[in-house]
This record gives C-alpha cells, structure tokens and sequence, in this order.
C-alpha cells in the first residue's frame, strides 16, 4: 500500500471511483482511493440506478449527459457490463402546466444537445399498451438514457482506474486531515469485520498526498467535521419497492416486444421500471425525514430503514391506475435507505472553503447519473485549473457559514419533495424562512413584498398587493407570465418614468486596505484602479483566463478600498479574495487586510429621472442645491454624505440604467433611512421596487450579470466588456484569456414571442435550423414593450441586426440582435445634471 501519493480519493462509490479513473485518465499517474467499507456499500448499493437526462440546470445537463454517454463505452475499455439499460425515458404530463415544465427543460436539453421527442396520450398509448393514459396531456421521451446497476458501472469504473494505475484500498478509515503547507497527511485507520460490525483496528497508517478529494456520501457530516468546515450535504430516506410479477407484463415481454422505458409519473411523484417481470416503483413522497444530522452511527453499514407504507400509499395506488396490470401484484421487496441531499439539490463539487488542494464532491441525490460527468469535469479542475463548463452552480462555497444543521436538514427534506413538484423558474421555496432579514423587511412586507431568497437573506422580488393571502406568490408562478408580472412591470415603468427604491442590503461586501492592497488589486484584476474617491467595475479572472468574479471597486483612501460583489456570492467570493492574497503576500507583497463586511452595511438603490428630487429632499449640506450635482458629485464616483441623521457612503451609479445612486449605511440605522426616503419620495411618486424589474431593467442597458452572463465558461472579451479590460498592463490569467481568442460573444436581444411569455435566459438559439447559441437572461422590456434577452452566440453572428429565432414553448420565434445597451445607448440619462 502506498503512503505517499500525488491525489487521493475518500471514498468507494460510484463518485469516488469515478474521480479516480478520471484523474488518472487525465493524466495524474499516481492516484489512491480508500473505502472504509467495501465498494458501493454506501448509497450506491441500494440506488435505482436510473440515468435521467431531464435537468433544468446547464451545468448539471452536461454533467448528466457525459455520464450517460460514458458508462456505453466501459464495457469495451473494462471488459465488464456495466448493466446499462439503454430503454429511454418516458415522463409523462397530466397537466397543460407540466406539459409548459418540459417545453422550458426541452429548450434547456436543446442547448447541451440533448436529444429528446414529444408523444401524444395515443402515441403513448400505442407504443405501450399496458400503460393508462385517459389523463394525461402528453409526454418527453428521452430515447438514449435509462438505468443501470449501480454496484456493476461502479466496479467497472474501478477496474478501469486500476488499468490505468490507480491503487484501490478497501477496509481504511480517513480520521485525520492535517495540512502542512505543502500537501496533507491523512491519518487513517485499517478496519475490521467483528461480529457483523465494522470496527477500527489498532492499525494505524500516515498517508501523505498532494491532493485530497472527499467522495463521502453519507459520511459527509463526519467529513466536514474532521475538516473544521460546513457543509450542508444530509441523507433523506428515500423508498422504492419491488413488486411481484404483472402477468400482462411477462405476456408482453415474451411476445418479443422491448422493455418498457423508465415511466416517470411526476405528477403522481413517482417513477417506475420493470424488474424481472414486475415494477420497481420509486416514490418522492411528503414526509421523508433527513437522517444522519450529525454523523452515521458506527453500526449503520449497507442498511436500511423499515419501510413506512402508509407515506406511500397515495403513489402506491397511483401506480395501480397508471399500469392497471399490477394491481394484483404484491410487494416482493422494499428499500428504504439514506440518499444525501442539499438544499438546492445540487451536489458540492469543487474546492473545499478555506482550504488548499481539498476538493469536495458530496451532497449527490441523483449520484449514479452524476458521477461518471462529476469525475470528469471534477478532473479538468484539478488537472487543468478550470473545467470547460461552469461549476460554479455546483461549488460548495455557495452557502456560508450562517448555514446550520437544522437549516440543511429541513431544506434537503422540502428539496427532496420537490423532485416531482413543479420547478417553475420562479419558484421560491418556503422552508427555513424567512431566517436573515435586513431592518426593514417587516416595512417591506408590509408594502406587499413578495420576497425571494438570497444567500439566505429575504430580498423582495416585487411588491403585490397590500392584502394578498400567504399564498398569492405560489398561486402567482407560471412557466409564463405569472400573476406577478404586472407589478414588476409596473415597478419597471416607475423607475424608467419617475423613481423607485430598491433594497440591495445582499450584495457582498469586502474592505480591503493594507500597504500591499493596491498592488494586490491590480494584479488580481483586470481594470485599472480607480482613484480616490471614484469607482470602477471590473473583473477577477480565473487561471484559464475565465470570469471568476465581478467587483464594483469602490477606492476609500490610497491604500484602502470597498469591494461590492454578487449577494448570492459572499462565501465563493471571499475564499478566492482571501486565498489569492495570501498568495499575493507569500510571494513577497506588501501586508492586505480583508474584512468581509457584508452585514455591516445596508444598501437602498435609488433610481429614475426623480431620484435626484427625492435625496434633495432629505440631504444634509452646506449647500444642498448642488451636493448632488455633476459638478460636485459626478457619474461613477462616490461621496460620503448625511441623509437626515444618517451618514451614507453614496455611490452614483445605477444597474437600473437610469440616474441613481447606490445609498450604503450602518446596518442599525436602516429603518430610519428607509422612513426618511419613503417620506421625501411620497410627493414624487416613489415605487418600491423588486428585483425581478430590476433584471429587466439592466438587460436593456446590456448590463452583464454573475452567475448568467458572467461566469467561468466565458473571458470579459467574450462578454463584451473590453472596456473595463485593461490591456496594457499584466494581471491573472491575461495570458490564458488571450490565448483562448473569442470563441463566442454576448448579445442583447429583443424578442417577437408569443404573447403571454417571456424568455427565462434557459432556450436555444436558431440561425435557421443550425442551433448557434443561448440565451442567459431573459424577461420583458417596458422601453421596447416586447420580450428581451441577453445570451452568447457564435462571433460572426453577435452584428446588430442579425436576425435569429429563439426556441420557446417548442415554436421558433423572431430575435434580433441589438446594438450594446439598447436602451440609452450614449448614457445621457445616467449623466443627466440637474
């Protein structure tokens, strides 16, 4: 067994093992993976094995599809079946709203190039007789995925890392991780079979490794313990049955026709599969509870939970009718057993917070569809520094340190019974909420906001009306205009008119000053600096030359400077911040204090042509006729200035597009400046205003957004924001962007779609029949009175002018390519005195 090691891997499932082969497939010659157990004795054992392609997320439907189209190629590398099923995958729609659910996914698969067919309740029908279709509207069929055996593709996946050199040991415990600088040394325990148990030896063994990579399952609590960190990756039970034979089923089978498709019933939350002349029906029911909060007990191996049939009995007898053939059939065998979950129904892959070369990829519900593309693209960013398509929507900084046991175990079980509820784009999720809140959130509520969830914090996404019942927002949601949309576009037509106030309190904050931090920051990113007193937008690229984060720089002093960045983004954006200056001062640079300040200031953003009359209502100056003016306080600088009582870091600019100003205060006196603005604004017509409006707002400014637009599969250039690169000196990953050319651009859209929907920013986009790009953003523009949309095409294509189709509601709609920031395009607006 070896000791010394370039990469090792925690952990013998189906990720694991996945990681592992794709690590040395990639190149690392040197590569160890240990099980505690024996492999697949976690949750891989007990899965379905099922390989759904159906995702909404871009990066997940890669994920998804390289796995699929992996495990067909094992069995020649290894020489082992893997057991995969190629028999599809039919989910079928009983409503017209689950039928709008699949046409968005399908735009979705459309941009990964997943292929998928629509069928009809006869066509169903005809093709599979056995199944009842008198309720349903329709369905997707995907053709080329459907199921495997676990414990096969898991095996064949190690024997293929073994052939290509990496060591696999079995019966070896991780207890320790210890970093020195340099590499870690993991201390380990060799384990032993007592009685039935698993117990640790008195064995110890140090193995020492450049990497470390965490796969463990539902150990995950006990992994994040041993590391000093969090993460919100709990088990949830989940149950599937097997039922004894269906005779018109075997009759079926032995007349020569196919096996049936994986049936997906979502509306009846449940998915089924023959097995051996009967059905497997799995269920995603109300009521699973998390399990395992704080660790699996030393006596849980490859177990199982018993069987709770009354939470079933409703998906149970749904199967009855939906195969009327198996109602006689009896329950033959029953698996209960613990899939981890996280709250968003992401896995966490990528590198562990405040660590260095400790890579997580836990917190997988669906981890036989995601491991063989988690091992792959997991490998490209260890390997190569970045893989080809963003992670980020994975990345396990994504949720902070405010997050707790209770706060992830109660969100994973509403996240795994929303499998099969509808997953409307605007979806808000009620569970754990609200739980942070800025000051004024009872006033916001108040005034009819309807509010979403940011980083954990309440931000309001529109106002409705003042007396509408708790369950306007979930009755509001559609896959088209929602009940909502009036307000947003009213809110949008306010600002554009007169003036409306945002509350912005989520976007992350960081003061960094230091003798080092000037040359830190210029290197770190790409812009020039701003000098004192003004501000500029920029960017931190990644080492492939991608966009890592976007920064409004904010300069407070010569050496001192306020860094706003995405609200969703704290954690993911103040590890790279924090360990790119540690870098900084290893290699010699002068001292960078950081402080994460993100709770400490509060943000109002106020905006429109009377925004200017409003602040002159309550400003605070020697002369506060001109305070507010071009001359004294111009476009993209910022003043520190008293509203009433209350100091303000005041910040002239607008994501809005219009004249506005960014209004930062002390958290405590929130309540206060709100009253103070809302009372100076009642005799202007002051609207609250909601983030929704907002995102329509800025894509008429063609104003670029972090986690859509921005993100690590693009450079700036290709984002079109060679204004705010500056070439001319040397900063991280300059040379990379360089090299990587334009491979696409970002463009603004407008939109001749159908009259009762607007672009999501997740449908393809046509040149013909010639699939050519996507969008990111999407929405309804007030200024232009038709849909908008912001996303990437090829080059030659990204002309004003172009013509284009868009792919929604499974029809192709009229797009045309706008000049950058269609809206004002010559800023006049933003500038105007007064």
């Amino acid at each position: 067994m070896k000791t010394h090691v370039k990469a090792l891997v925690v952990g013998g499932g189906a990720v694991g093992t996945s990681i592992a082969y794709h690590l040395a497939k990639a190149g690392w010659d040197d590569v160890m993976l240990i099980e505690r157990d024996e492999l697949t004795s976690g949750s891989t054992w007990h899965a379905a094995g099922l390989l759904p392609l159906f995702n909404m997320s871009y990066a997940t439907t890669h994920i998804h599809q390289y796995s699929v189209d992996f495990y067909k190629t094992l069995e020649e590398e290894t020489g082992l079946n893997a057991g995969f099923a190629v028999v599809g995958n039919l989910r079928m729609a009983q409503t017209q709203e689950r039928m709008d659910e699949y046409m968005l996914y399908a735009s979705t698969a459309e941009t990964c190039g997943v292929k998928y067919e629509w069928l009809t309740p006869e066509q169903i029908k005809e093709r599979w007789p056995l199944i009842e279709t008198g309720d349903l509207k329709g369905a997707i069929y995907h053709t080329e995925d459907g199921y495997i055996n676990p414990a096969d593709v898991t095996q064949a996946m190690a024997k293929g890392a073994r052939q290509r050199g990496v060591e696999i040991v079995r019966k070896i415990q991780a207890d320790a991780f210890d970093w020195t600088g340099t590499h870690w040394e993991v201390t380990c325990t060799k384990m032993l079979e007592k009685g039935g148990n698993l117990v640790e030896s008195d064995e110890k063994v140090v193995i020492t490794a450049e990497h470390v990579v965490t796969a463990s399952g539902n150990h995950a609590q006990r992994t994040a313990k041993m590391l000093g960190i969090k993460m919100p990756a709990i088990p949830v039970e989940h149950t599937f049955i097997v039922m004894d034979k269906d005779p018109e089923l075997v009759k079926w089978r032995e007349a020569g026709n196919p096996e049936h498709p994986v049936v997906r019933d979502a509306d009846n939350e449940s998915y089924a599969r023959e097995e051996r002349g009967g059905w497997i029906l799995g269920i995603y029911e109300h009521g699973a509870p998390a399990r395992f909060e704080y660790g699996v007990p030393d006596s849980f191996r490859a177990d199982l939970f018993p069987l709770d049939l009354d939470r079933i009995a409703d998906q149970y007898m749904a199967m009855a009718e939906r195969v009327p053939s198996c109602a006689e059939s009896g329950l033959k065998d029953d698996f209960n057993g613990p899939i981890c979950y996280t709250p968003d129904g992401n896995p966490l892959v990528g590198p562990a917070p405040g660590l260095r070369n400790m890579w997580l990829a836990e917190g997988f519900s669906f981890g036989i569809t995601a491991a063989g593309g988690t091992g792959y693209y997991l490998a490209q960013m260890m390997v190569e520094g970045e893989a080809e398509i963003d992670m980020a929507s994975l990345d396990p900084k994504r949720y902070g340190s405010w997050m707790t046991t209770e706060y992830a175990a109660r969100k994973n079980e509403e996240c795994y019974e929303h499998v099969y509820i509808l997953h409307h784009p605007d979806e808000e999720r009620e569970a754990c909420r609200p739980l942070r809140t800025a000051p004024a959130y009872d006033r916001q509520k108040a005034a009819g906001a309807q509010f979403g969830c940011v980083n954990g914090f309440e931000r309001p996404n529109y106002f409705g009306p003042l007396d509408a019942p708790d369950n306007f927002d979930h009755d509001a949601r559609s896959f088209r205009r929602g009940g909502w949309w009036e307000y947003a576009k009213a809110e949008a037509e306010a600002i554009r008119k007169g003036v409306g106030l945002i509350d912005a309190t989520a976007f992350t904050k960081h003061l960094l000053r230091g003798p080092g931090a000037t040359a830190f920051l210029d290197h770190f990113t790409c812009n020039k600096l701003p000098k004192v007193g003004r501000i500029n937008l920029t960017y931190a690229l990644t080492s492939a030359g991608t966009t890592r984060t976007e920064y409004t720089i904010v300069r407070l002093a010569e050496n001192e400077y306020y860094l706003v960045s995405a609200g969703a983004w704290t954690a993911y954006d103040a590890d790279f911040l924090m360990k790119s200056a540690e870098d900084f001062m290893a290699a010699g640079g002068g001292y960078v204090d950081i402080h994460d300040v993100t709770t400490q200031w509060g943000v109002f953003a106020i905006a429109g042509p009377k925004s200017r009359d409003v602040l002159n209502e309550v400003v605070k100056d020697a002369d506060p006729s001109t305070v507010l003016s071009n001359k004294r306080f111009p476009w993209l600088s910022m003043h520190n200035i008293e509203l009433g009582m209350c100091p303000v870091r005041a910040i002239r600019v607008a994501y809005t597009g219009e004249l506005g100003w960014e209004l930062h205060h002390p958290i405590e006196m929130q309540t206060y400046l709100y009253d103070q603005l809302m009372a100076a604004g009642e005799k202007h017509g002051i609207k609250l205003v909601g983030a929704r409006a907002q995102n329509w707002l800025r894509q008429e400014k063609s104003y670029r957004a972090f986690g859509t637009e921005l993100g690590r599969d693009a450079t700036p250039l290709e984002a079109g924001l060679d204004r705010f690169v500056d070439l001319s000196k040397d900063f991280h990953g300059k040379a990379a962007m360089e090299a990587k050319g334009i491979r696409s651009m970002c463009v603004t859209v407008l939109v001749d779609g159908p009259e009762d929907a607007d672009p999501w920013g997740r449908e393809a986009l046509y040149d013909g029949d010639t699939k050519v790009g996507r969008l990111t953003s999407g929405g309804y523009s007030v200024a232009f009175g038709k849909s908008i949309g912001m996303g990437y095409v090829s080059p030659e294509l990204a002309k004003p002018g172009t013509k284009l189709k868009v792919k929604m509601q499974d029809k192709l709609w009229d797009v045309e390519v706008t000049e950058d920031s269609p809206y004002d395009p010559t800023n006049a607006v933003i500038r105007i005195d007064g």
